[in-house]
Order: C-alpha cells, then structure tokens, then sequence
C-alpha cells in the first residue's frame, strides 16, 4: 500500500503543484501566527482554490478559539481541521460538532508514558498525529525538524488512522516508515531550505522515498 503523505505549511501555488504532481494526499496550511510557516486566511483561501481535486486540504490551527476558526473555515475551502496545541478531548469533540468537518489532532511523543494520550484522544478524534514532543522552551508545537524514538510505535494498534511526523526528511522517511508501519507521514521543516521556505525539489524527493 502507498504511503500517504501531507505536506504541511505551505505558501505558494507552486509548491502546492509540485507536492499534487509528486502525490501528495494532504496539503496543510498553517494558521499559528508564530510559525514561519503561517499565512493569512485570504493567502490561505488562494492556495486552497489552487488545490486540485482530490488532494484534502487541512487547516493546522493552535488553540484557536472559536471566532478564530470561524473566520478560518468561512473564507478557506478546507476538508480537515489539524488542532496542535493543548486542546483537551472536550475541545476536539466541540470542534468536530461545530464545523462538521472531521478533526485531526497532533499529540507530541518523547517517551512511552506520552503513548496514553493517543488512547485517550482516538476516542474523539478522527485522525491523530504523532509528534516529537517540543522542548520545554520551544516557540512552536510542532515543525521544530525533531525525531522520537520510533521504536516506542511498534506493535502499537489504534483504532483511528495516524500519521506520523517529527523531524522527517527526504533522508530518513523510509526508515520511519519501515520502523513504525506508518501508512501517513506528514512533513513541514524537512522539505525546506530555510525556516517556512519549501523547496520543490525536496517535495519532490520526500514524496519519491516515502512513497516507494
């Protein structure tokens, strides 16, 4: 079966292009205002319409209160809601009801103790993500280019798909598959050349070694 891959944090029609002609399943836009991948809801709503069809377009958001996800979802054409902060259970249940649009949510992995959140939230939600877990000093939840332990993932069964990130790169995503037996990977920091700057050749590159 062919790995599914997301590409997240994009910001440009080209990069969307390379990442659908490549085989790209998901395509994530990021709405944490910190990130250096963040981009506003008109860019956002731009590169949705630019998506082609088929490919399933994913908001990641941070703790996004309603309003927020109100302006997000009422201007950008989007199939998946992607919540990477501290959202408890109860939020990610909210959120599916209010939007009717099947929730993803990011968990950060470091040790076996961290694995008892994925039982708990695939109870809730749709698709789970598995993270590294950020430092305790971090600016961003996520897309820190930081790897786990992968071997924590083996013989683990969930009843919902997951997607595994973290650190991921054209160089090491078929070691991360072959350890883990992920079907989905999601990559950000390992297909750019600077913070937030995606590379078409990387997409290119990731998408061939995940998918082959």
């Amino acid at each position: 079966m062919d790995t599914r891959v997301k590409i997240c944090g994009l910001k440009e029609t080209a990069h969307i292009a390379a990442a659908a002609e490549a085989g790209a399943a998901y395509v994530g836009f990021n709405f944490f205002a910190r990130s250096p991948r963040s981009v506003a809801i008109p860019e956002a709503a731009a590169l949705a319409l630019a998506t082609p069809e088929g490919i399933a377009k994913v908001a990641l958001t941070v703790n996004a209160t309603d309003a927020e996800l109100d302006a997000i979802t009422g201007e950008v054409a989007l199939d998946m809601l992607q919540l990477h902060g501290t959202e408890s259970p109860e939020r990610v249940s909210e959120v599916k009801a209010r939007y009717g649009l099947p929730v993803m949510k990011a968990l950060g992995v470091a040790d076996r103790a961290d694995l008892a959140a994925l039982d708990i939230y695939q109870t809730v939600a749709d698709q789970i993500l598995i993270d590294a877990k950020p430092p305790k000093d971090a600016v961003l939840p996520g897309g820190n280019g930081l790897t786990f332990d992968w071997t924590l993932l083996l013989g683990r069964v969930w009843r919902r798909p997951w997607m595994l990130a973290g650190g991921l790169n054209p160089a090491n995503v078929a070691l991360a598959i072959r350890s883990t037996n992920a079907r989905q990977v999601d990559v950000a920091s390992g297909v750019e050349i600077a913070p937030g700057v995606k590379d078409e050749g990387l997409i290119r590159a990731f998408l061939a070694a995940a998918r082959g």
